[in-house]
């Protein structure tokens, strides 16, 4: 057991057959295999962007609780480890997270035929439709605003010491407003289909 939870990939694929064993568990229990089809295909596309999704708001949210305020309180001499090693992989999943979120929201609202309801912000869809907006608005920030800014603020990318204090200002700023985005984001999204509005 030690060993899958010793490897990340091993504990995702783990995680995977747990769920399929609940699945098949389930589905006999209850007389009720999946069935794929068009309403599955709908259900598994949202399940891909309620997983990715979680992937980069956590991110987001780890890096503005937790990264952020803990900065100043590390020595500096310890500070190169979260520059050069952890900020880094963090950015990572927290870019390809966002584009993954995008996507699967996209393909989702395609596959329930709202897709350009939602996107004019027009009835039935008012709550995704804004949802939507301020997901596309974080994810560009997370793009070509934070990405490009923290490269500089971690020495990815090579300035001089003022435009490296710039940059970090600037992406942490643009964090806190997509944190501050989030919450609205979130709300919208779930309002939609659970009587929010």
């Amino acid at each position: 057991m030690g060993a899958i939870f010793q490897s990340l990939g091993r504990t995702i694929v783990a995680g995977v057959v747990v769920l399929i064993v609940i699945i098949l568990l389930v589905g006999s229990a209850t007389g009720s295999m999946i069935k794929i089809d068009h309403l599955w295909s709908i259900f598994f596309m949202r399940w891909l962007h309620v997983l990715s999704g979680v992937m980069w708001i956590g991110l987001l949210w780890y890096f503005n609780f937790v990264q952020i305020p803990s900065m100043p309180k590390i020595p500096d001499e310890q500070k190169p480890a979260i520059g050069k090693v952890i900020a880094p992989a963090a950015l990572f999943w927290f870019r390809w997270a966002a584009l993954a979120t995008m996507v699967t929201g996209l393909l989702l609202a395609w596959m329930n035929g709202y897709i350009g309801s939602a996107l004019m912000v027009s009835k039935p869809n008012v709550a995704i439709g804004i949802g939507m907006w301020l997901g596309l608005i974080m994810a560009f920030n997370v793009w070509f605003i934070i990405w490009p800014n923290q490269k500089k603020a971690l020495g990815i990318v090579t300035v001089e010491a003022p435009a490296k204090a710039a940059a970090a200002r600037m992406a942490m700023l643009t964090s806190r407003f997509n944190t501050m985005l989030s919450i609205p984001m979130l709300y919208c999204m779930v309002a939609q289909s659970h009587g929010g509005f």
